[in-house]
């Protein structure tokens, strides 16, 4: 076994951050607040692109301080009072002066938001100019991450790929993260298992943010309600308080709360804020019916976090198939398995499971119907573990279910980016369509 303890862990802070509100647009509010400073005077036009799944991701969420949704409202946040040394954060400093400020902003000047012609997943490029100055900000592969920063011609930052576009990823070929191509699931947990509780106790700072989210969309019957109508079913008897149950409440209420634009950071996984809510509150769930010391609850959130970047690394950051339900889920599932005691091959039949089941689920946009899926997530991930922790397991070579698990994963990658790609155009047509009746974005 190789050690890569310290790659895996530099990956889990590069991945594990807080966020505040749905990381499209968030990322957007990021790039204008930057722009903004670089301009360093009123903004006068603005000409912003932003990849197909980055505008398909941002027309319909709500979006934390406003009563407002979408991609519009997030560039005049970024524009009006965001501060770019936030990070992922940029929205959570804005007084409600400065929300209602940036709601008059977009009001009252145009904001031109198009999809740019790229295959990159995560592409966000932000030209300001104001009465003497201009600047430009380009974000690439990551939401927070600026590869081109420009302030009235004067070049500050390249970090632009010096490649074309390839088909196969959503990354320029020279950034491509080459551990995750070659790594073994076998590997990641045995590398977890060696970790020191010092190394990885910050991840377990994701369980109070995103259990406080959950408390909030719990108690209050926001977005479509769907935890707080689990809740409810629970109370009156009509649902029992089983795990399954329990995990599908905790996660769905704290997305209902987080699509709805409530200003409560939560801790994301791997680009996403919904990502992190199914990566770790099913392991939530289980740890609040059978509770477990704080160096396994962070090896358990460490393995979920790490199949879930491995997941990723193959279906792209966005992608036309909902990433909590193909990607998150599945790091659910294995860090719930390794907390039952499961064995190597159990987990990774846990693992199996979920590719069986939940491979098709399609994204069409954050929203308030995200809790339903984020619900159904959840569900599966703990039955997944549940049953094979029982040794059943989706035999091989049984649909996309391949003869390994890192063959599985593959498969599941290949039906994500390539298989589906058409299917992604046709939802954002459809959206669009839909767009054209009702502006969201």
């Amino acid at each position: 076994m190789r050690d890569i303890r310290n790659e895996l862990i530099e990956m889990l802070k590069a991945e594990v951050k807080p966020a505040v509100g749905c990381t499209e647009p968030v990322a957007l509010a990021l790039a204008c607040a930057k722009a903004k400073e670089l301009l360093g005077e009123e903004v006068l036009v603005n000409t912003i692109h932003v990849s197909p799944s980055i505008y398909k991701n941002g027309m319909g969420v709500g979006i934390p301080g406003s009563k407002r949704a979408g991609l519009k409202i997030a560039a005049a946040m970024g524009i009006v009072g965001g501060h770019s040394e936030n990070g992922l954060s940029v929205l959570e400093t804005l007084s409600n002066d400065e929300s209602i400020a940036s709601e008059k902003y977009m009001d009252e000047n145009p904001i031109n938001i198009t999809p740019a012609e790229t295959r990159e997943k995560v592409f966000i490029e932000v030209v300001l100019g104001g009465a003497t100055k201009t600047s430009k900000v380009v974000i690439r592969t990551k939401h927070d991450n600026f590869t081109y920063l420009e302030s009235n011609g004067e070049v500050i930052l390249d970090d632009e790929p010096k490649v074309v576009e390839t088909e196969s990823t959503d990354e320029p070929v020279v950034n491509k993260e080459k551990l995750m191509d070659t790594v073994t699931v076998e590997e990641l947990i045995q590398n977890v298992e060696k970790m020191d509780l010092a190394e990885i106790s910050f991840l377990l700072d994701g369980i109070k943010m995103n259990e406080d989210m959950a408390e909030f969309g719990l108690a209050n019957k926001i977005g479509i309600g769907v935890g707080y109508g689990i809740k409810r079913s629970i109370e009156s008897g009509l649902l029992t308080d089983d795990l399954i149950n329990h995990a599908m409440m905790l996660t769905a209420g704290a997305s209902d709360a987080r699509m709805a634009g409530v200003k409560m950071p939560v801790m994301s996984s791997n680009g996403s804020g919904n990502h992190g809510l199914t990566a770790i509150l099913p392991i939530v769930a289980y740890n609040d019916k059978f509770p477990q010391t704080d160096e396994r609850l962070a090896k358990a959130l460490a393995i979920s976090h790490l199949i879930t970047g491995f997941i990723k690394n193959y279906t792209g950051r966005l992608s036309a198939v909902c990433g909590c339900g193909v990607a998150a889920s599945t790091g659910a599932t294995a860090g719930l398995a390794w907390l039952m005691d499961a064995t190597e091959a159990q987990i990774e039949g846990a693992i199996e499971n979920m590719i069986a089941d939940l491979s098709g689920m399609i994204c069409d946009g954050a929203k308030p119907g995200c809790a339903l899926k984020l619900s159904s997530a959840a569900s599966a991930a703990m039955q997944s573990a549940i049953i094979a922790k029982q040794d059943c397991i989706v035999p091989s070579q049984n649909g996309i279910v391949g003869s390994t698990v890192e063959e599985s994963i593959r498969n599941l990658g290949r039906v994500s980016d390539k298989g589906m790609s058409i299917t992604d155009e046709v939802i954002l047509d459809v959206m669009n369509d839909m767009n054209k009746v009702k502006v969201t974005c």
